[in-house]
Order: C-alpha cells, then structure tokens, then sequence
C-alpha cells in the first residue's frame, strides 16, 4: 500500500505521518525537470594595437561558447588596458565594476576571454568570490560535452589533466599554510604533492592508450593509401559537416553550434570515375588551447597525410578573414600548411552587405563589397576558390567539378598508367 493518503481538506501525510499540503494544478505546472542555465558575466580585455570592435567580436564569440555549453551571458565588460593585469587581469576599479555586476545581476560564475595564470586565476576567485572560467577551460567543457567515441573521451581528459595540474594549488586553499614556525606546518603541501603525483600518473597512462590510438589509425591510413585523401578543415561551425553530408551522402552529426564535431569520420566519394576518401575533421578556433593541439594529434594526423585540403570558410560571416588566418596558424602548427588547398566559401545564402551610394566616390569599404567583388578578390589571391551554399546546394556543381580536377591532377602523379582519368 502506499504511504501517501490524501484526506478531504486536500491534504495528505507522507511516509512518516507528517500532515504536508498537496501542491495546487497551478503549482504543480511550474515544476520542470529541464536544467536552469548558468548566468555568467563576460570578461575581456582590450590591449593596445587592438580596436575596441575587434574585442566585441572576441567577446560575441565567447558568448556563442558560452550558450553551446548551456550556459547564458548576462553582461560583458571590457576595458582597455596597455596589457592584461598580471595579478587579477583586470584593474582594481574595473574589478569593483564586476563585483557589483555580479550581485545586481545574481551572476553565478564569471568567463574571461583570455587563459589565466594560475594566480590570476586564484585572485580573481578570492577577489569576486565566484568562480572564475577562462575561455581555455569553457572550450575544454564543451569538448568535454560533445565527446561520444573513447577515442574524444580520452583525448578530451588528456587536455584538461594537462591543463588542470599547474592549478592545483586554488583546489587546496584550505589546507595551505598561512604562517611559518613550530606547530604551524600543515598538510597543504603534502595533499597538493599526492594530487600532482596522481595527475601525473593518469597522464601518463592516457598518453599510453592515445600511443596504441595513434598506431591503429597509422595503420587504418596505411590500408587507405591506394586512394586520395582530401580532408576538410575550417574554423568551428563554418559547415564542414553539412558539406560531409552534401558530398559523401552520409549523415554525420551536423548542429548550428560550436565543435559539433569532434571525432573524424571517413567516406569514400565517388565524382565522375573518380573515386577519393573524404575526411571531416574537428574544427579550429581562435586561442585554441595548446593542451587540445596535442591530445587531438591522433585526429589531426588526417590532415597531416591528406594529399588535398577543402578549406572551408562562413563567407557570411564578417571576420572570415581572421577566421582563415586563425586556421592558417593552426595547421601551420601541425606541419600542414603548405599541402595543396581548395578554399571553399560556403553560406553564400547568409551573405549581406550594404550597397554604397552612388556618388560617393570614396574607396570601397569591405562592408560595402558585394558577392562578386569578394569573389574577384579571391580567385585573383588563389585560383582555387569556390564559393557555394552547402545548406541550399548552391553552386556545388562547381566544388564538384573543381574538386575532381585536384584529385585527378593528384592521383595522375602517382598513378601515371591512370592518366586517362585527368
């Protein structure tokens, strides 16, 4: 039987006899199981050399990072500083803005748009007493969440140990010790140590199994050498995966949302007669942590040994060339820089621009260039660009034909007695 009997005034007793009011129809709607999302206030700071509107476009980004962790940005606060304070990033009046942001606003956390130091880190909790993010550790999160495969999972916990060990000390403010002499030595020092070792340890044995992770997939590259490899690299969220889908009919996971993607995914494509391996790969962001660069090595090892690369670029989107640069950096990091490229400009349906008058003589700013004046610019700085709509199949006829005549240039060189596929 159960213990829950309601009696007439609308009114049961639970399982220990207590009389508890039953919730009303409309009490009883407002309950939700659905996750309340986390408010923070955004942090940034504007060094010297860099415009204020180059910051608020770090900041937007931040932001969209933030809400792909579930989370929700109430305010963002920048200040211009010849460069970031070494004890609290911030200045102290700046400091005191933020306080109070924070409790007229009921923040629950804050996240800076920069890595902090260990310090920084430490003042800045003392300080606001909240806790503090910065942009490396509100990625590693995300990465964290999108992880699926064994393979993400470990390579994601590699770069947060990695990033987490030089920090250990704010874990254990409680049992430093404040003051020297006889009777005052703590355990602080010694728990701190006994954490480094283990973290030390876990890293160790993570790099082990990413070792055996990056022998099985030389091997899997080894049996896939008899065909060209192309791989698609871009910054996040520029529609690598919707691409992947439009060109090797598949259905890879594709999300208008940050590092939608984080393990590769291989499919063999066949154009003409031609068939190749097509390869999508985790996408590349601005201040994109050290400690992710050397986890993801395993996946980045496609792009290392593809013999083609699609480029792909969010023609829309209006920093898409800080976005390219910023990939640019990346695969110079990883030795794949200078491997053939096709730059694909994809979201051509989203691109806008503001027609300049008539009689104004004045040069044209890049905020007033149409499509077509983007794409002479490009075509004139690399013959291989294509601009296309992978969402509404715009111009892919031209991706397809362009895309054919590399593979095939690629493959005729290594394969000389197939020439009459060029």
């Amino acid at each position: 039987m159960s213990n829950w009997n309601p009696n007439k005034q609308g009114k049961f007793r639970n399982s220990i006899g207590e009389e508890v009011r039953r919730p009303t129809p409309q009490e009883r709607n407002t309950f939700s199981t659905e996750e309340v999302p986390e408010k923070a206030i955004l942090v940034a700071v504007c060094p010297s050399g860099q415009s204020v509107e180059r910051t608020d476009e770090y900041l937007n980004e931040l932001q969209f990072l933030l809400e792909t962790a579930g989370g929700v940005a109430l305010k963002k606060v920048v200040q211009r500083l010849e460069r970031p304070d070494t004890r609290t990033y911030v200045g102290s009046g700046k400091l005191e803005e933020i306080r109070e942001y924070k409790q007229a606003l009921e923040a629950d956390f804050i996240v800076v748009d920069d890595e902090l130091s260990p310090a920084q880190l430490r003042n800045l909790e003392r300080e606001l007493n909240c806790r503090i993010l910065d942009r490396t550790t509100l990625i590693l999160d995300i990465f964290a969440r999108r992880a699926r495969t064994s393979t993400a999972k470990t390579q994601v916990e590699l770069a947060q140990l990695q990033y987490m060990l030089p920090r250990l000390t704010r874990l254990w403010t409680h049992l430093e010790r404040q003051r020297g002499g006889i009777g005052m030595r703590g355990p602080g020092e010694t728990q701190i140590e006994t954490d480094r070792r283990l973290i030390k340890e876990k890293i160790s044995l993570l790099r082990q199994q990413l070792d055996k992770i990056d022998t099985q997939k030389a091997l899997q590259r080894k049996n896939r050498e008899s065909l060209v490899r192309v791989a698609l690299v871009g910054y996040t969220n520029v529609g690598k995966s919707t691409l992947m889908n439009l060109l090797a009919k598949s259905d890879v996971f594709a999300e208008n949302k940050l590092f939608a993607t984080l393990d590769t995914t291989v499919r063999k494509v066949v154009i003409g007669n031609l068939p190749f391996l097509l390869t999508d790969t985790v996408g590349f962001i601005r201040k994109l942590p050290t400690q992710l660069v050397e986890s993801f090595k395993s996946t980045l090892d496609e792009v290392v040994e593809a013999d083609l690369l699609l480029h792909v670029v969010d023609i829309s989107n209006p920093d898409h060339e800080e976005q390219i640069a910023a990939v640019n950096r990346t695969l110079d990091e990883i030795g794949a820089l200078d491997k053939p490229t096709i730059l694909v400009f994809n979201k051509i349906d989203a691109y806008t621009y503001v027609e300049k008058e008539a009689d104004d003589l004045t040069p044209v700013p890049r905020a007033n260039w149409s499509l077509d004046m983007l794409r002479d610019s490009w075509m004139s700085k690399s013959g291989n660009a294509v601009f296309i709509s992978a969402a509404d199949k715009q111009n892919v006829d031209a991706l397809r034909d362009l895309l054919y005549h590399e593979v095939a240039r690629i493959h005729s060189i290594r394969y000389p007695y197939n020439n009459f596929l060029y």
